[in-house]
């Protein structure tokens, strides 16, 4: 049973990982891998609404994924927008990333050598990942405008959608501490973090949903050494 103040400090932890992008015609659109099938679906509403003229998929398989998507990420987010209506030549697939930064990092690789100009990209992901994403792609590629996109969903939808509420708060934790701990290491750029976002995520790590913690820097109470 998750409490009250559990789903008030994921409510926090949900807004402030949303950009609040309004979606604008980009070079390309870059949908990051995960197990959410949501992130196919988003980038090919973007496609149709002439938002970019190509995705590129990007991801291999996680501990998350491997069942679900033996093929890899990428591949399935491919068969899905072609299931949907996308023509093929208009679908890059990067099939190797298996971070934030290795999809940023092989998805530009990949559009250089297909030659392809980018200016400004449509970078899209889940819901609670948009600024951890975000702040990883301009640290990666400065020279670009980065457009963050997600489904437009609440947090109550997105839990009902995922089906394991447990799972999603984990979630939402581990993207917050790589907001904390990846700055310092170079991943990503920084970002100003509310006294009140850190309380949350604080609070929902002293109450069990740390298993999607980085393993290297595992949680311990502020002042603590």
């Amino acid at each position: 049973m998750i409490s009250a103040q559990a789903w008030s400090d994921a409510q926090l932890l949900w807004d402030y990982q949303q950009m609040h992008h309004d979606p604008r015609p980009c070079s390309v659109g870059i949908g990051l891998g995960s197990h959410d099938l949501g992130v196919a679906d988003v980038a090919v509403d973007l496609y149709r609404r002439d938002m970019m003229p190509l995705i590129v998929f990007t991801g291999a398989t996680s501990r998350t994924t491997q069942e679900r998507m033996p093929r890899g990420e990428a591949e399935h987010y491919r068969e899905r927008a072609l299931e949907l209506g996308v023509p093929a030549d208009d679908i890059l697939v990067e099939p190797n990333a298996r971070n934030t930064g290795e999809n940023i990092r092989f998805s530009r690789a990949l559009l250089e050598e297909w030659g392809v100009d980018v200016s400004s990209v449509l970078l899209i992901s889940k819901p609670y990942e948009e600024r951890r994403a975000h702040a990883t792609a301009r640290k990666l590629w400065p020279d670009v405008e980065i457009v963050s996109a997600s489904a437009p969903m609440t947090l109550v939808e997105y839990v009902d959608s995922i089906g394991d509420p447990h799972l999603v708060l984990d979630m939402l934790v581990g993207a917050q501490q790589r907001l904390l701990i990846y700055p310092e290491q170079g991943f990503m750029v920084g970002q100003e973090i509310p006294a009140s976002v850190r309380a949350a995520y604080e609070r929902l790590c002293a109450a069990g949903f740390t298993s999607r913690l980085a393993p290297s820097r595992p949680w311990r109470p502020s002042g603590s050494s």
